[in-house]
């Protein structure tokens, strides 16, 4: 699934459609349910991220937000294999947008007014301290990992980057969020904020080369695998102290973790 750095990398790919005026909407896929003629001539005002949401902000005050889910991505231009699995076209004056989603679970709405989803803090913004991050621990007895993924109390971060982010900081990520110590909770923010970053950087993470996978613009894969010190790596060495790689299971999901420098 797409995460914050994911995310970011395509809404900043989307910044030169700022300014367009929208000539036709074309819902290709019928479960998603827009009023496409109500939003032709509407300019479009911006193009930003909220969590793992793309906000596509009109002159009307209207939005639209698009959640990629596990398949989506919003692109300008897609190869063939690709284009088989559009869901939604924004014709534009200056090109177009499609929403490319080839397992179709991802949604787009139309929205008036406060966003209507409830969110968390999001970790790139300069309200998320350290003693922010850790007000939100030490409410919980969930595992540090599991509440790290919570998109009600930290928007953005999934699976892979919870994962790394807990590495760097040298952090269980079966410990319960509550019990971690001051010193614990700094380095695990500047993890979050390393990990990010670096991740936005090399423009998201590519797992596979399948057309369900993820990448910021056709023809053009992410780079962040590359760096990836534990998520997927079970059975591989740790780069930093060559213990072996381990995989266990939290809340239904994979969690990767070094036995040796995760205690």
């Amino acid at each position: 699934m797409p995460e914050l750095p994911e995310v970011e990398t395509i809404v900043r790919g989307l910044q030169p459609i700022c300014g367009a005026r929208v000539r036709r909407v074309r819902v290709v896929d019928r479960k998603l349910s827009l009023p496409a003629d109500a939003l032709a001539g509407e300019r479009i005002a911006s193009v930003s991220r909220r969590g793992k949401y793309i906000a596509i902000e009109l002159g009307s005050g209207r939005s639209l937000l698009v959640h990629l889910r596990m398949s989506g991505r919003l692109l300008r231009s897609c190869d063939p294999e690709e284009a088989r699995h559009t869901r939604l076209v924004l014709d534009l004056d200056r090109g177009e947008v499609l929403f490319v989603d080839p397992r179709r679970l991802g949604t787009v709405e139309c929205v008036e007014g406060e966003f209507p989803h409830e969110m968390g803090i999001d970790p790139l913004d300069r309200a998320f301290t350290p003693r922010h991050l850790a007000a939100i621990l030490a409410t919980s007895r969930a595992p540090v990992k599991v509440l790290l993924m919570d998109q009600r109390r930290i928007a953005g971060i999934g699976n892979i980057y919870a994962a790394e982010a807990l590495w760097h900081a040298r952090v269980d990520p079966r410990r319960r969020a509550r019990d971690l110590t001051p010193r614990e909770v700094r380095a695990l923010h500047r993890a979050i904020g390393l990990v990010l970053n670096e991740a936005i950087a090399r423009a998201g993470t590519s797992l596979g080369s399948g057309v369900s996978d993820f990448r910021p613009e056709a023809g053009r894969r992410g780079e962040f695998q590359e760096a990836l010190a534990v998520y997927g790596r079970e059975g591989g060495a740790c780069p930093r102290c060559g213990a072996t790689v381990e995989r266990v299971k939290q809340s239904g999901r994979s969690t990767y973790l070094c036995p040796t420098c995760q205690l």
